[in-house]
């Protein structure tokens, strides 16, 4: 008689078994953000110590993983620096008004809301189904800005991450023929304002899942977030299909934003083509002479 032995069942997971496996990995992915973004503050030199640093809360994951991480690394950062939360409320219509004070006095957080109406110059001044980032962007910078410059702030904190910038550089790439992205660290056009981006080199991934597990009251936009022909989402579909083929993909690119190489690409303003491999001294000629070599003569009949 022969005996046929099978395998037991797989245990199920225990409900504790299940929690603790999943308190670890939400451990694990807030210390891997607070590495990040303390190494980005660490590499960019976005915080000096006496520092007043305005924090952008707009009631999106990614400023409320901002606050939180920054108000993390605070308790142990070797500097000393002060943190005001600071919303633009727009007056959107059915904006829950008390959702951030709410939030930010249970964390004993100081914060200042500014009301300013941009939500109708918006909808006002912008054709129907026509972008209103731009707009609405140049208006909140203002505000903001203003803001900064009649309170003292040292730094204004953004909550743009990893992808933001990627997206960024392609959008300049493909609609504007340049090479730019955003700078995790922006001295303004006036040259007033330090802007700084601590979530640089955050993936959006791991803020989605760091604001899942935290819970925050987060608040959409009704104007941006209800726009789906932008170019900006255009461009995180198609890092999102390159990512689905080749994992890590977005990655190499990030990394090779940190790795700029001028005398590789093309901009005689950026290196001096001109004088590689020159012999002698004596004066290149311009643009025009060289144009005008060889330029057939045009005669009247």
């Amino acid at each position: 008689m022969t005996l046929v032995l099978h395998d037991p069942l797989p245990r199920q997971p225990t409900p504790e078994g299940v929690a603790r496996r999943q308190a670890h990995e939400r451990a694990k992915l807030a210390k891997r953000l607070r590495r990040q973004v303390g190494q980005a503050i660490a590499d960019y030199g976005m915080i000096e110590h006496g520092d007043k640093v305005m924090v952008c809360l707009s009631g999106g994951k990614d400023s409320y993983a901002m606050l939180d991480l920054l108000l993390q690394l605070r308790q142990k950062a070797p500097v000393q620096f002060d943190l005001v939360a600071v919303n633009l409320d727009q007056k959107q219509p059915g904006f829950p008004e008390h959702v951030l004070p709410d939030y930010l006095r249970s964390l004993g957080v100081p914060f200042t809301i500014i009301e300013q109406d941009t939500y109708s110059v918006v909808k006002r001044v912008v054709p129907e189904g026509k972008t209103m980032c731009s707009l609405c962007s140049r208006l909140r910078r203002g505000a903001l800005y203003r803001h900064a410059k009649e309170n003292g702030f040292t730094k204004i904190a953004l909550g743009h991450h990893r992808d933001d910038l990627l997206a960024t550089f392609f959008m300049n790439l493909f609609f504007h023929a340049k090479l730019a992205s955003m700078p995790p660290k922006l001295l303004s056009d006036d040259g007033e304002h330090v802007v700084i981006r601590p979530l640089a080199t955050c993936r959006e991934a791991d803020l989605v899942a760091y604001a899942d597990f935290k819970q925050f009251p987060l608040i959409p936009c009704t104007l941006c977030g209800s726009q789906e022909n932008l170019q900006r989402k255009q461009v995180a579909r198609m890092l999102a299909a390159w990512e689905k083929e080749s994992p890590g993909r977005s990655e190499t690119i990030a990394r090779a934003l940190a790795d700029v190489r001028p005398a590789q690409l093309a901009d005689p303003a950026l290196f001096d083509f001109a004088a590689l491999g020159r012999h002698g001294d004596g004066p290149l000629p311009d643009a025009n002479a060289w144009l005008a070599v060889g330029a057939p003569e045009i005669t009247e009949d």
